[in-house]
């Protein structure tokens, strides 16, 4: 048997640092599926930046804390590794796959991926899929593999309203270890940008930037901070 190959666990991406929002139920099937619940295959699809891989992360992440043994591969269009990434992959007691849309039309890995499916299916583990639409628009040319992406659970992630990205804000600089002011918060989501991944990222060199100078964040700090971004 091959040994898969370890991936990298990014510790602040767990469960509780994930603003539900509207997604509450998803959190709570996914805990689920990592403690060894009924479901055996969960798909959840949303749009870029809506936090799919960061619950894949977390789901991984609170399977190890229970003894299990999981395995998460984020899947690029122009970076796919050799469908041979697969071997072993069916002993694994928990599979999470990032971005399964992009092996779409790759028929040695829609191939590959079938034969795992049906093998780790088999063995009774845990499968967590990612996508960035519903099951049935995957564009896969092999029709069975495609049929059995709707084998369990599906669900979509909800996108943040305005007033939920503020409170995500709070909630995101709360674990970084500063605090962002609702108006603060406002100013940064009107004079800035909505595409979430690129806020998480700016939180980060808020973050750093606070640290440095021993200040709290307002809106002139935050100015500051934004202008020598550009």
């Amino acid at each position: 048997m091959q040994v898969p190959l370890q991936f990298e666990f990014q510790s602040n991406l767990t469960f509780a640092s994930f603003f539900a929002g509207n997604n509450a139920e998803i959190l709570d099937q996914l805990q689920a599926l990592a403690d060894d619940g009924e479901e055996q295959q969960i798909y959840i699809w949303g749009e870029n930046g809506s936090g799919k891989s960061h619950l894949l992360q977390a789901c991984c992440q609170h399977a190890k804390i229970r003894g299990k043994d999981p395995f998460f591969l984020k899947l690029m269009a122009d970076q796919l590794p050799s469908p041979a990434l697969l071997d072993g992959l069916e002993h694994m007691e928990l599979v999470c796959f990032d971005d399964i849309q992009h092996i779409a039309g790759h028929a040695d890995w829609e191939t590959a991926l079938f034969a795992f499916y049906n093998s780790h299916r088999q063995n009774n583990h845990k499968l967590l899929l990612a996508a960035d639409c519903p099951p049935k628009y995957l564009p896969f040319g092999l029709p069975d593999l495609k049929t059995r992406m709707s084998w369990g659970l599906t669900l979509k992630i909800q996108p943040l309203r305005d007033d939920q990205i503020i409170d995500a804000l709070a909630f995101k600089a709360h674990f970084l270890g500063f605090d962002i002011q609702p108006k603060v918060g406002r100013f940064l989501l009107n004079h800035y940008v909505h595409d979430l991944p690129a806020l998480w990222l700016l939180l980060e060199e808020i973050d750093r930037a606070t640290l440095a100078a021993q200040r709290k964040l307002t809106i002139p700090f935050l100015k500051q901070i934004l202008a020598e971004q550009v």
